[in-house]
Order: C-alpha cells, then sequence, then structure tokens
C-alpha cells in the first residue's frame, strides 16, 4: 500500500472533504481524487462515501486511519532523529500542555533547551489532557503535559502505544476569601457556594464532596486559576487548587489551606513509544524533568 496516499487519505479524513485537504495540501482537487481512488483499489474496500456535503469514512476508512496516524507519527520521529544525529543541531519537538504547567515548568524547560541546543525549536499548544492525549496518539503532537487526580490520567486508557512517565506529584489546595474561619473538613463548607475548574477537576471536587457527605453547589465555572482566585478574593465562592495554580499566580488576598481530603494530583509526560529515542524529544523531556526538580526545590523552600 502506497504511504504516500495513505497520508492524502489521511488528510481526506481529517478535513471531512477532498476539497479541504486539497487545500491543506497544496494541490488540486483531481489530484487528491486520483490518489485516493488508486488507493481504495489497492485496500479493495470504499474508504469513503462521497456527498455533496463532503465525505464520509466507512468502518474500512477508519481502520485505515487508526494506522495512518501511527504512520505520520513514526515518519515525522524518523525524520526529527534523521536531522538530529549530528550533535542536535536541529529539530523540533510539538508540546502541548495544561495551563498551570504551560505557565510554570515549560517556560523553564523550553529557556534551558534553547541555551543548550539553539537549533532545536519548541511548538507549544495549551491543551486539557482530553485534548492533549488524542493528538499524541494521532501523531499531531511529540509531547504531552497531562495529569491525573488517581494516577496517570483516564485518556490512556485503551490508547496502545502511548508512555506515560511521571514528573511530579503536587497537593491539591482550598483556596478561600479573606476572613473565613479555616475549616478542619470539607464538611464545613457544604453550604458554601464553589468555584469550579476543567471539567476533570470539577469531577475532582464534586468526588471530594460526595465522600464528605454533599453536594457542592458550583456557582461559577472557569479553568482559569487567576479568575478563580479573583472570584475568591471577592468573596464570591471558595475553590480547590493545585499547587502549580498558585505557583503561576497567587492572589494576595486570598487564604491557601491543607486539607488531606483534598487530595493530590500527578503530572506527568506523554509520548509515542520509541519517540524518546528521537534526540530533540529526549532533550526536552530531560528539560523538563529538570524543570521539575527545580520547582520542587523552589516548593520546599
Amino acid at each position: 500500500m502506497d504511504v504516500r496516499r495513505v497520508l492524502i487519505f489521511r488528510e481526506v479524513a481529517r478535513s471531512g472533504s477532498i476539497a479541504g485537504a486539497a487545500r491543506s495540501l497544496g494541490w488540486t482537487q483531481p489530484a487528491v481524487s486520483q490518489h485516493l481512488a488508486a488507493l481504495e483499489r489497492q485496500a479493495g474496500v470504499p474508504l469513503v462515501v462521497r456527498g455533496p456535503g463532503g465525505t464520509t469514512i466507512t468502518e474500512a476508512g477508519a481502520a485505515l486511519v487508526r494506522r495512518a496516524d501511527a504512520i505520520a507519527a513514526e515518519l515525522h520521529a524518523a525524520g526529527e532523529e534523521l536531522g538530529d544525529l549530528a550533535g542536535l543541531r536541529s529539530g523540533r519537538v510539538r508540546l502541548q500542555s495544561f495551563p498551570s504547567a504551560a505557565a510554570t515548568l515549560v517556560p523553564d524547560a523550553v529557556r534551558s533547551l534553547a541555551d543548550s541546543h539553539a537549533g532545536v525549536s519548541v511548538g507549544l499548544v495549551e491543551a486539557e489532557p482530553p485534548d492533549a492525549v488524542p493528538a499524541v496518539a494521532a501523531g499531531d503532537a511529540d509531547l504531552a503535559l497531562v495529569f491525573g487526580y488517581d494516577g496517570a490520567p483516564a485518556d490512556l486508557e485503551g490508547r496502545a502505544g502511548l508512555v506515560w512517565r511521571p514528573l511530579l506529584t503536587e497537593a491539591v489546595r482550598l483556596v478561600t476569601p479573606p476572613g473565613l474561619p479555616v475549616p478542619s473538613s470539607v464538611s464545613e463548607l457544604a453550604r458554601s457556594d464553589w468555584i469550579g475548574g476543567c471539567e476533570r477537576c470539577r469531577g475532582h471536587l464534586v468526588q471530594v464532596c460526595r465522600r464528605a457527605g454533599f453536594e457542592p453547589a458550583l456557582r461559577h465555572t472557569t479553568d482559569d486559576y487567576v479568575v478563580v482566585q479573583n472570584l475568591v478574593a471577592r468573596g464570591l465562592g471558595v475553590a480547590v487548587l493545585p499547587d502549580s495554580a498558585l505557583a503561576a499566580y497567587r492572589h494576595p488576598a486570598v487564604q491557601v489551606d491543607d486539607l488531606a481530603e483534598l487530595g493530590v494530583r500527578h503530572v506527568g509526560v506523554v509520548h509515542r513509544t520509541g519517540a524518546d529515542v528521537v534526540p530533540a524529544t529526549r532533550a526536552l523531556i530531560a528539560e523538563l524533568e529538570g524543570a521539575v526538580a527545580v520547582y520542587e526545590s523552589g516548593q520546599g523552600d
């Protein structure tokens, strides 16, 4: 099966139409159609259903897309590895990261990598784990900084070919308005208004509150930890935030306290199997590990 045609088909699947794939590839629409037809002849089954509104992937096409994602990722890794063999003179790493890690760990890691290997560039996209993990699986990112509350993030379940590398475990803290008495248990906040974070963080908060015997009244929802703290500072609710969010920004008026019931958050890197042998990717992983060591030593001061 022609690899180039497989990758063209992948672009048709991602674009949702032959015209969209042609625009993305910089080709003519008839040329894309011809390659797609030739691939279908090779496969012996239809891969797409063509219609006035675009293309719909068949069951056989969906199976091939999964393989095509892996092929695209491996070709990217091969190109990076070949280009970087001579002392990391060049290379590019596509990194996705959740916001608080992007604000704390990533800048130091990328700065250090730029200082040691000026020819290596890093492209950062901010994304929560439910989006970042599939991006790595699809070959659209080389590394993803992600988190889970019970170990590795649930997004890895059922995804063969991905590796989870733990980096750190951080505490989750209670954030309350100025002057509010410090509770000894989450249950004492059962009648409070709550400010929820991203979907995963809200899920963790709801679980904690339910274990304490109540359903939290989520009055506000935002995944911006600056907004969360500004709302709390004005007495509009209470919240929980991980250490990294508080390290990235700390409102001077909020109170931050420890409650063992709030648990911890596990932060790590996800990459495809074998991606860590690509010199540029391996170098960024090492810099992220170094940034974690510096961050943890600062947290202990």
